[in-house]
């Protein structure tokens, strides 16, 4: 017993010692703990969410291709998310913690101004830059020669939120062809359009896209026609689509005419000196002073299109993004302007 005694108030002195506040093992603690803390904090106050897209989508890679060039560490450091695309980013940045900036398209604003009556949408809402285009695939069954004829049939416009659901179903709209719309997932809709379940899948991408670069071609299946006219003039711009883009759906030397919608990187519009605000600010720089790095392999090649000074119509650009052009205009001999 004399000796459990000992032992046990050998132990205790040893403890009490360790858990003194002047002694050297728990100054230690204390600081460990103290810098593991200030590192999370320094983590979180620089880590910028970045929504993107669907998989099978582009706005994914254009997120992935900014998280490689941006991210510097406990500097800076960017997420990008899979998301449902252009209308979920939007709704993600106004609602969503941890999403500060976003790739959506530039008819989306006005969906959620017109239609869905956000208020203050285009405050808070704004953006970085204009990106790439995203063009606008109508994939029919042989026996569709032409968007009429695809009036009372099922036509699927990707998931809901996805750019194909607002951009596709509002070129119906505006054509005044009512189409029986169903929102599934492009494979899903592809094996249905096989079996005639469907008649059509409307896709808004990037050109070319793997969905119809690598999908086995079926019999007749091709691209529909879209006549640029003044019912699109507000968001919309004239394209095509080649046998360059999909050697095994085009003929050599032939194209089919479509739209084409602006994707714009977006950003929630802080209070200033906010932690938000500082946060999306030190992603706004890094932007615009890594921007070249974007426009080399291994990175998308559409990047080496995107005009940084270019204006999105309906959209206003943050503030910080105006700043650092003003700045590279002025950099430039003769004041010319950034691209």
């Amino acid at each position: 017993m004399i000796r459990i005694a000992i032992l046990f108030g050998l132990l205790l002195h040893v403890v009490l010692g360790y858990l003194a506040p002047g002694s050297a093992a728990a100054q230690t603690d204390v600081k460990t703990q103290r810098h593991a803390r200030s590192q999370k904090a320094d983590i979180n106050a620089w880590t910028v969410g970045l929504a993107g897209g669907l998989i099978e989508g582009s706005f994914i890679r254009y997120a992935s291709d900014l998280a490689k060039v941006l991210d510097d560490g406990d500097n800076l450091r960017v997420i990008p998310m899979v998301t449902f695309g252009a209308v979920g980013n939007v709704n993600d940045l106004l609602n969503l913690k941890g999403v500060d900036v976003a790739i959506t398209q530039a008819d989306v604003l006005d969906y959620f101004q017109r239609e869905l009556k956000v208020p203050n949408v285009n405050a808070r809402i704004q953006y970085i830059s204009p990106l790439y285009l995203a063009e606008v695939h109508v994939y029919a069954r042989e026996e569709i020669k032409t968007l009429a004829d695809l009036a009372g049939r099922k036509v699927a416009f990707n998931t809901a939120g996805s750019a194909a659901n607002l951009t596709g179903q509002a070129v119906f709209r505006r054509l005044g062809i009512a189409v029986e719309p169903l929102l599934i997932n492009n494979a899903l809709a592809l094996e249905r359009m096989r079996s005639g379940e469907i008649s059509a899948i409307v896709h808004v991408v990037g050109k070319p896209n793997e969905l119809f670069t690598t999908t086995k071609k079926e019999p007749g299946f091709h691209f529909l026609p879209i006549e640029y006219s003044q019912a699109f003039e507000d968001f919309y711009l004239p394209s095509i689509l080649s046998a360059e883009d999909y050697p095994q759906l085009i003929a050599p030397n032939e194209t089919v005419p479509t739209l084409a919608v602006v994707t714009v990187l977006a950003v929630y519009n802080w209070p200033k000196n906010s932690e938000g605000f500082r946060r999306v600010s030190r992603f706004v720089e890094a932007y615009f002073a890594k921007f070249q790095q974007l426009r080399n392999p291994p990175f998308q090649p559409k990047w080496k299109d995107i005009n940084l000074a270019a204006t999105v119509p309906g959209w206003t650009r943050f503030s910080v993004a105006e700043d650092a052009l003003a700045r590279m205009r002025s950099a430039r001999p003769q004041g010319g302007e950034p691209r």
